[in-house]
């Protein structure tokens, strides 16, 4: 008979970590609204701050967030199945066995929601697949003394801005490996088939390292009291690390200046390359994300701390879900008003996109939280830890 039983509340401990997870999902659902409805007003990377204004500055510099901190609670959790199972071995499968499924996963599934096309003529290598193999790389690198990975952690994050200037010409042997790595772009794999390395995998492979490297600070052996000081040492570490390199304005990232305004000035100051994130996007998102991990353990059992936590239960069935759900309602939007915006259906202002975003997140909530519930009730059916 399948356990039908209810599983028990989870502990403050994990419940802060899924609440948290469940945080970024929202600003990600955000961000993708913004990519679908917004895209006539798209933003480069680092952003223009000339032609961009403050309230999409702000939403895109908010979902910033979201793949640091998701992939820092991959490895996070990672060290939490080893300490569940009790062993190095079944936590180097697991990630494998995971990362291999994200990836077909990001060239099948996640790839047609976006493009809606059979065959793909693009396939786009994006987040999914940047965790699939971060997960794949950390199932080797689990074997690995701790402070030996911990090391090669924070030398992969802080030490990869040397390598921007590197590149291979197409054709090169090493083009599609550093492609794959550190140098975004394209890979033309047939003469009908391109892939787009949109998230070298290289630093993400620091960060879910490092995630693997706080397990222990969530092990049911350290107290609240010492893993909440070691959340706010490195979050605040972090983020006065952030705000030193930045003044220094020299290593990773384009250099910041003065506007006339003290709104774009700040905008540049936290203007910060993602593609591949450099030490100044890493050192401020993961610092912000330690912090809000931390006061999300504090706040203890709020509802709406259990409400981010049910985002965060599911997150590959949200993953999917939210992506088709948009690519249907852009497809309904384009029959019943047009390309509006050109080539595209949009929205004429931000304001918009954030309305857009609190309904489908609100709308989503009942069939995330059932899948969550079914996903904990019945552990028998082992493909549902996937998702």
């Amino acid at each position: 008979m399948p356990n039908a039983l209810p599983s028990p509340p989870l502990s403050q401990r994990l419940l802060s970590i899924d609440a948290l997870r469940g945080l970024v999902i929202i600003f990600m659902l955000l961000d993708h609204v913004r990519e679908t409805f917004f895209l006539h007003r798209q933003v480069a990377d680092p952003m223009n701050i000339d032609v961009t204004e403050p309230s999409l500055f702000f939403s895109r510099t908010l979902a910033h967030l979201c793949a640091p901190v998701f992939v820092l609670l991959t490895g996070l959790s990672a060290y939490l199945y080893g300490e569940k199972y009790q062993g190095t071995r079944d936590v180097s499968a697991f990630l494998f066995k995971r990362g291999l499924f994200l990836v077909v996963l990001e060239f099948t599934l996640v790839n047609f929601a976006w493009t809606f096309q059979f065959p793909p003529t693009v396939i786009y290598m994006q987040v999914i697949w940047a965790i699939g193999v971060s997960m794949i790389a950390l199932a080797g690198l689990v074997w690995l003394p701790r402070p030996a990975l911990f090391l090669l952690a924070i030398v992969i994050i802080a030490g990869h801005n040397l390598l921007d200037s590197v590149h291979f010409a197409v054709g090169s042997g090493m083009h599609v490996p550093w492609a794959i790595l550190h140098d975004r772009g394209w890979i033309e794999f047939s003469d009908s088939l391109r892939l787009r390395t949109s998230y070298p995998v290289l630093p993400w492979i620091g960060v879910i390292a490092l995630g693997y490297c706080l397990g222990p600070w969530f092990a049911r052996s350290t107290s609240a009291a010492a893993r909440q000081r070691n959340l706010l040492l490195a979050g605040t570490g972090a983020l006065i690390g952030f705000v030193a390199l930045r003044l220094l304005n020299g290593y990773g990232e384009a250099q910041w200046s003065g506007y006339s305004t003290v709104t774009q000035t700040l905008m540049s100051f936290f203007n910060i390359t993602k593609y591949p994130p450099s030490l100044l996007f890493l050192t401020l998102t993961l610092g912000l994300g330690l912090l809000l991990l931390l006061a999300f353990e504090r706040a203890g059992q709020q509802r709406w701390i259990r409400t981010f936590a049910v985002f965060g239960a599911a997150p590959m069935f949200f993953y999917l879900l939210h992506l088709y759900v948009l690519k249907v309602l852009y497809l309904v939007c384009v029959g019943l008003f047009g390309l509006n915006q050109g080539t595209y259906f949009g929205f004429e202002g931000i304001g918009a996109v954030w309305l857009t975003a609190i309904l489908l997140a609100t709308a989503l909530y009942l069939p995330v939280r059932w899948f969550a519930a079914l996903k904990a009730r019945r552990r028998d059916i082992s493909w549902l830890k996937y998702f």
